[in-house]
């Protein structure tokens, strides 16, 4: 003979299996937006339509300029650079949110327990107050409850917090990219800075040797008191320029020691003499494809963000069906520990509830609204950032384009500016011009040294913003298909 279960229990088992059987995910599907369509880059050719790739490996890019301090500086930005920890501290957060709305999709089992000590008194003694029964009591029960998700609510819900942690994922490496490209461009600006230092130490030797000839020349009662002057002014202004390099040499070597988590005071970085300033420009490769864009931390986590606005919008939906609920209990009860589970009185409960909102004034309408809004927001954000991202490498293309020509030049002026200084000088020497002349052409001299020390620190900086344009470098596989 098969058991027969109490009417209440098929019934509520019925009708669970057939709202689970009906159930649906209310709300649209997820549609990745529309965004510009670019077959090409005007600042350089052979780039290709982009498939998102933001997920493919970027590689330890900064080992194209080939220093191996700034190796290893770059090497301390993951494990102790604040700003990235934060990051990666925040992605641990967004996967643990994940793993909470997971668990809404199980029931939740409880387990509950006590025990109470009473005193009851009959007829005859309650005038008194004397006499009376005193006994102990003791529960247990197990009881659980789940929702069926019906109208998609929770798994709208986990899917909504595994696009926020995927956005936040894509922060940590949009972080982590922009310490390691900020720690590359101090670091060069600080080799820079050496380079300009022991520049300037050559141009104070000059000036020095300069002072010398015009005091001696005016002892001689050949040259004026006003050419001591100028060139004692002259030496003057040129050393302060170099303490200005002392103190922006320090600001910077200050700021590395952050990024890598140092105390400024316990870090430092020895001066680098200018003849072993050789600075490293990666040549960008002539058919760069554009898929290496849609590596950008930046564009992923705001695609993201669209994905995790369009879960919301079926959440809001979801209210306007009814919340449903199983419920299940078993307890026993005795008057004594040792007997509690052999105890001959026991009660069950099973049910199913439903709870729907008659009337909130449109509030819920309103919440549909909202959560359709900020989808909007979020794509319009989206597009917005892939506008600025095509921007930024069509800046950097340009840029590197234009350094390299400025690069020859600078290097053509500071040549012919040398060979004027000397002349110049050998002409003062033998009285055939004023020292003004002599000023001039060693301040136009300096000038045209340090641009052009200053134009093969741009080349690198302006590499260094490339690769970061380009989600972290250029040199990745092509992806199979386009993610999700």
């Amino acid at each position: 003979m098969r058991p027969r279960f109490p009417l209440q229990v098929r019934l509520t088992a019925a009708a669970a299996l057939v709202m689970l059987a009906a159930g649906c995910a209310v709300g649209p599907d997820y549609q990745r937006p529309a965004s510009v369509d670019v077959s090409s880059f005007k600042e350089a050719e052979g780039w290709v339509p982009a498939l998102p790739a933001d997920a493919l490996e970027r590689g330890p890019w900064w080992l194209l300029f080939g220093d191996p301090l700034l190796d290893q500086l770059q090497s301390r930005v993951e494990v102790s650079n604040q700003n990235v920890a934060v990051a990666v501290a925040a992605y641990a957060q967004a996967r643990a949110l994940v793993r909470e709305q997971q668990a809404a999709l199980f029931p939740t089992v409880t387990l509950t327990g006590g025990a109470s000590r009473s005193k009851s008194s009959s007829s005859s003694t309650s005038a008194t107050g004397f006499g009376g029964r005193i006994g102990n009591s003791y529960q247990l029960s197990i009881g659980g409850s789940w929702e069926p998700d019906v109208w998609g609510r929770l798994g709208r819900a986990v899917e909504g917090a595994s696009a926020g942690a995927q956005a936040s994922a894509a922060d940590l490496a949009s972080a982590t990219l922009s310490a390691r490209g900020l720690l590359a461009v101090n670091y060069f600006s600080l080799s820079q800075t050496d380079a300009q230092k022991a520049l300037l130490a050559t141009t104070l030797a000059g000036y020095q040797r300069t002072l010398e000839i015009t005091q001696n020349r005016y002892t001689a009662g050949i040259a004026a008191k006003t050419d001591v002057l100028q060139a004692q002014t002259q030496l003057a202004t040129a050393k302060a320029e170099d303490a200005g390099l002392v103190r922006t040499r320090a600001q910077l070597e200050h700021a590395i020691a952050v990024l890598v988590g140092e105390a400024p005071g316990n870090f430092s970085i020895a001066p680098l003499a200018y003849a072993d300033w050789k600075p490293v420009v990666p040549e960008v490769p002539a058919g760069v494809p554009s898929t290496l864009l849609q590596r950008r931390p930046d564009i992923a986590a705001a695609e993201r963000r669209v994905a995790a606005a369009n879960e919301q919008i079926g959440i809001a939906k979801s209210a306007y069906f009814p919340s449903l609920s199983l419920n299940a209990s078993y307890g026993v009860g005795a008057s004594a520990v040792a007997s509690l589970f052999n105890a001959s009185s026991s009660a069950w409960s099973l049910g199913l509830s439903a709870a729907q909102v008659l009337f909130n004034a449109g509030a819920t309408g309103a919440r549909v609204e909202g959560a359709q809004a900020s989808h909007e927001q979020a794509v319009a954000r989206y597009r917005q950032t892939v506008l600025a991202a095509f921007a930024d490498v069509e800046d950097q293309l340009a840029a590197t384009r234009v350094l390299l020509a400025q690069q020859d030049l600078r290097r053509e002026a500071s040549q012919a500016a040398d060979q004027v200084e000397q002349q110049v000088l050998n002409r003062y020497r033998s009285g055939q011009v004023s020292f003004t002349d002599v000023i001039t052409a060693q301040a136009t001299a300096l000038t045209a040294r340090r641009a052009l020390v200053q134009a093969a620190a741009d080349r690198q900086t302006t590499a260094v913003a490339l690769i970061q344009s380009l989600g972290g470098g250029w040199h990745a596989e092509e992806p199979a298909t386009a993610s999700k």
